[in-house]
């Protein structure tokens, strides 16, 4: 099975994971794509450490890339599942930041909305 997962934030990162552990095994792989805006510093500093966590934390996956874009969000995991061939796009309710929401938020409904493979949406504990 091919997962690709999509990230915004170490929490989001690890809600991801947590779901992958009791699904994925040695023989699937996960992509894990983070999408930083241009010329944003802080969001690119905080994507890459939403990617660092990924391949500690899911050791047990046959293989786990990670890969930073750059663009609109929904947009760019939809590209990426297509690019992967993805099976399965697993992705937070929301932002992992202090000031998201319980709802889902709007990258979620996009993917969801135009997504032409299974969406699984995660749910990113409160911090």
């Amino acid at each position: 099975m091919r997962y690709l997962a999509g990230t915004d934030s170490v929490h989001t990162t690890a809600a991801i994971c947590d779901y992958l552990d009791d699904r994925a095994t040695a023989d699937d792989e996960v992509a894990v794509v983070s999408i930083a805006p241009p010329d944003d510093p802080a969001a690119e500093r905080d994507s890459q450490e939403a990617l660092n966590v990924a391949p500690v934390r899911l050791t047990a996956i046959g293989s786990v890339e990670t890969h930073l874009r750059e663009g609109e969000p929904a947009a760019e995991l939809l590209a990426a599942a297509g690019e992967s061939d993805a099976d399965e796009i697993v992705i937070g309710a929301h932002g992992g930041s202090p000031k998201a929401t319980a709802d889902v938020g709007s990258t979620a409904r996009a993917v969801l909305a135009n997504a032409a493979r299974p969406v699984v949406v995660v749910p990113v504990p409160d911090l």
